[in-house]
């Protein structure tokens, strides 16, 4: 049983920064790759970040390059996405997802998704 929890979401101005944690637990990922999506109303989920099992590799979509940053603990089984810079339109509920490789560059999600956390940035 593989389960994915999600914390660290909350409403936000524009220009403020929150960042999410995603917990792991009854399997350890140290040798998956793990990311991040998210999905606005309305709209198909998306990709935001990856991140390889050493953290040595990570991979953004263009939206979020150069303000958000992904990074993980092995030791904690727990990953973390820093967003800085919020904008309005980075609202949506944010999916940890974990992958059964240590492919990165990819938008295509793995099999494993925790339950969502919201962020809602405020203009």
């Amino acid at each position: 049983q593989v389960q994915l929890t999600e914390s660290g979401g909350g409403l936000v101005q524009a220009g403020g920064s929150l960042r999410l944690s995603c917990a792991a637990s009854g399997r350890t990922f140290s040798r998956n790759a793990m990311g991040w999506f998210r999905q606005a109303p309305g709209k198909e989920r998306e990709f935001v970040a990856a991140i390889s099992w050493s953290g040595g590799t990570t991979y953004f979509a263009d939206s979020v390059r150069g303000r958000f940053t992904i990074s993980r603990d092995n030791a904690k089984n727990t990953v973390y996405l820093q967003m800085n810079s919020l904008k309005p339109e980075d609202t949506a509920v944010y999916y940890c997802n974990a992958r059964r490789t240590n492919v990165v560059g990819t938008t295509t999600p793995g099999d494993y998704w925790g339950q969502g956390t919201q962020v809602t940035v405020s203009s």
